[in-house]
């Protein structure tokens, strides 16, 4: 809640009521109580005021004092109230003059609807009602953009293509098309991993939460590093030793079928709501910086991955992340340089701003289970990320596209080194854009979302040639992920649906159902995005951790349930799987716990609740030779080098 100026009585040396016009801005929050912020440029007393998008305050002329200083005769015309119309950054503190009124109106409210915001009636001098409407809009800045830069991004949407067609001629079957023959350079696969787990989500948006926020993102980063091990160790022999196509035939191996087409299900919804975000985030850019509709942007960006993808398949796609993974990281380096050469010390600047105002704070240090506290978001972050390193097909993929698991090791430890660098790239962009626009707060656009603020700093201060290679590192970082979501999604329906139950079709009408459902499902991803047009999402980054929270807990804690417990049966897994998505759906909607451990509660659930009932209930023997830790060691990968 914020209190705006106003004016203060007090009572004169000569005995009458004076009236001082105040500056003064006040911000309560419960947890941290009453805080004073930047003053007003000038009081602005019975002003007009409403909240615009998500960060801004604007404030309608108001009375500012001047007239009454003046103390202005009896019969002299007054002037009229204050016409300026400003704005007030609510996340760097800033605030900035952005236009003017044609009329000065006091005790009156603002409305915003929609885009547009009303302003009626109140008064237009002092004791006199006005009948007066004003209706305003925000502008849309203008495009920066030039024929330097759509060249830039149509060379890199032609490169993509080109891949496709390359690859196309190498696809025969659909061990080609899912896994590549087995012919993927270690370094490629993680690489790949890489560009699929960072994505847009971390161009755009991890910036975007370093500006609004600070650095305690940061340990999920490192937490990276702290499953590699685990995975390595405990996981990737399963994926590699029983020379499974997709993660979820362990399933059915280790309990039985229904437990295979639950995870196989759950899977494809998570893909499909993870399709909808990486679609949708970077086409804010392209929108911004080219002035071209979003709609026929996300449009263009779908219909891109699915000839690519559908083309060559997952030798396509992993080839095309290396070179998105060259174009994001060289387009984020570039961007965080030019950014602190715009301020006015450097990177001083970055260092005295970011730490004055504890932009770079990495550990929350408190119990409460509501917010970002360093325990909650080591523990919720180490569970986020074991989610997709451990029953991810879109991960889980790349281990299997190695020549064997050795490489496949290389590969997992490929991604785990570049994560902490790309940390503090990505993060240190989100901070150098917060110095920049409190230093420049008049660069700020209030019609904006804090999701947008990288693209903003694109379109207002790139060079041309240069946006549009930061630009094409933006659609780089979704397509990395889209084109994976597309082909794991089609692996795991043609793998663990229409193979599991028609086994002896022709390899020649199984690849080209995986080329007709790779399609399908590219083309409801780019549907569901533009459905996203549609409404305000509060943090795309937030929303995502959600989605993945909400549908990955139980399906990680299924395999761990498996892979860790000898007496764990089908009947019990299926129990345990259900338990943990209703526990998680009830905490999600009716407890205030932080979102981060969703996962957790739904991995923990399954396993716990799995296990019981597992002993509780009856069920056929199943040798689990070679599906525990107990026994897998005793299992040699075929083709093993």
């Amino acid at each position: 809640m914020y209190i705006i100026s106003g004016a203060e009585l007090f009572q004169g040396r000569d005995g009458n009521i004076g009236r001082r016009y105040l500056k003064d801005v006040y911000r309560f929050n419960p947890d941290v109580g009453w805080k004073k912020m930047q003053d007003l440029p000038s009081p602005v007393v019975a002003a007009p005021a409403t909240k615009f998008k998500q960060s801004h305050i604007l404030i309608f002329g108001g009375n500012d004092g001047e007239y009454s200083r003046k103390k202005l005769k009896p019969g002299e015309h007054h002037p009229g109230f204050s016409r300026k119309i400003l704005a007030y950054h609510t996340i760097t503190d800033t605030w900035t003059n952005i236009g003017q009124l044609p009329v000065g109106l006091v005790k009156t409210d603002a409305i915003v609807w929609g885009d547009t915001i009303l302003i009626a009636g109140g008064e237009n001098y002092p004791g006199y009602r006005s009948a007066q409407v004003l209706k305003g809009t925000t502008l849309a800045r203008e495009s920066s953009s030039s024929i330097i830069d759509f060249i830039a991004i149509v060379l890199y949407f032609l490169c993509l293509i080109v891949i496709g067609i390359v690859f196309s001629r190498r696809e025969k079957t659909t061990d080609d098309f899912f896994i590549a023959g087995r012919r993927i350079p270690w370094w490629a696969a993680g690489i790949s991993i890489f560009a699929t787990q960072l994505s847009a989500i971390t161009f755009m948006a991890v910036p975007a939460k370093a500006f609004t926020t600070d650095w305690v993102y940061f340990i999920g980063y490192v937490c990276i590093v702290l499953v590699a091990p685990v995975v390595i160790y405990f996981y990737l022999p399963f994926f590699r030793r029983l020379d499974a196509r997709t993660a979820y035939e362990y399933l059915e191996k280790r309990f039985n079928l229904s437990v295979r087409l639950f995870g196989s299900l759950t899977y494809t919804l998570m893909q499909l709501g993870r399709m909808t975000i990486i679609i949708f985030l970077p086409c804010i850019a392209l929108s911004m910086v080219t002035g071209i509709n979003i709609t026929t942007c996300i449009l263009l960006m779908g219909g891109l991955c699915i000839i690519y993808t559908v083309l060559g398949g997952i030798e396509a796609v992993i080839w095309s992340d290396v070179i998105q993974v060259v174009i994001l990281l060289g387009g984020a380096i570039l961007s965080l340089i030019m950014i602190i050469g715009k301020l006015d010390n450097g990177i001083s600047d970055l260092f005295s701003i970011g730490l004055s105002d504890n932009k770079f704070n990495v550990f929350n240090w408190t119990w409460d289970i509501t917010t970002t506290a360093v325990w909650v978001v080591f523990f919720g972050y180490m569970i986020n990320i074991l989610i997709p390193y451990t029953s991810d097909q879109t991960v889980i993929q790349r281990y299997m596209t190695t020549k064997n698991e050795k490489k496949a090791v290389l590969a997992i430890w490929t991604n785990a080194a570049m994560a902490i660098p790309a940390a503090i790239i990505f993060l240190g962009l989100g901070t150098a854009l917060y110095c920049y626009y409190k230093t420049f707060p008049g660069n700020l656009d209030p019609s904006l979302n804090a999701d947008a603020i990288f693209p903003l700093f694109i379109s207002q201060n790139l060079p041309a040639g240069i946006a549009g290679l930061v630009i094409a590192s933006l659609f780089a970082s979704a397509m990395s992920s889209l084109d994976s979501s597309m082909n794991s999604i089609t692996a795991v329906i043609v793998t663990d649906f229409y193979q599991r139950f028609k086994p002896n079709t022709s390899q020649k009408n199984d690849l080209k159902l995986a080329r007709w459902i790779t399609g399908m499902v590219g083309v409801i991803g780019t549907c569901s995005a533009l459905l996203l047009t549609r409404y305000e999402i509060r943090s795309l980054w937030d929303l995502f951790i959600q989605i993945m929270s909400l549908f990955g807990g139980t399906l990680a804690g299924l395999f761990a349930l498996g892979i860790f417990t000898r007496r764990a049966n089908g009947k019990g897994a299926l129990i345990g799987a259900l338990c943990g998505g209703m526990l998680q759906f009830f905490v999600q909607g009716n407890t205030q716990i932080h979102f981060f451990l969703y996962g957790a509660v739904g991995f923990l659930t399954c396993i716990i609740v799995g296990y019981f009932s597992s002993l509780l209930l009856p069920s056929e023997k199943v040798n689990n030779m070679g599906l525990t830790i107990y026994t897998i060691r005793n299992i040699k990968e075929k083709n093993q080098s």
